[in-house]
């Protein structure tokens, strides 16, 4: 499956924003998405992730309240949706697939093997 990211720039601290990550090339319902993001001079980390059939949701502590993770397979597209924005959210922001006969690793980097290009958007205060 191929993944692209979108909806990066540039925002105030409280503002919200919307990402959007479309997949094509594969069967997008049977994959587990993950969003993990990397922010300058610091290792990439998990933010969010759902499973193929939503029936499981996971948040880093970081973003926990704040973002929302989504996904509408007949789209074919995985959202995050990120209020009350701190200038510590700025990073590059990454979707990533894994296919769920692989099972379920919602935070775990390493068992994703597909990743979008990334989406970078900075949180101005």
């Amino acid at each position: 499956v191929q993944l692209q990211a979108f909806g990066g720039g540039l925002v105030q601290a409280g503002d919200s924003l919307r990402l959007s990550c479309a997949g094509s090339g594969g069967t997008f319902v049977t994959y587990n998405m993950g969003w993990f993001r990397q922010a300058p001079g610091k290792e990439r980390e998990f933010v969010a992730a759902i499973s193929w059939g939503n029936g499981g949701i996971y948040y880093a502590d970081s973003v926990k309240g704040r973002f929302t993770i989504s996904r509408d397979n007949a789209k074919n597209t995985v959202y995050l949706q990120m209020n009350s924005l701190k200038s510590e959210d700025t990073a590059v922001y990454y979707c990533a697939a894994q296919a769920r006969e692989r099972g379920w690793y919602p935070q775990h980097i390493t068992k994703y093997p597909y990743w979008g290009q990334g989406t970078e958007f900075t949180v101005s205060s």
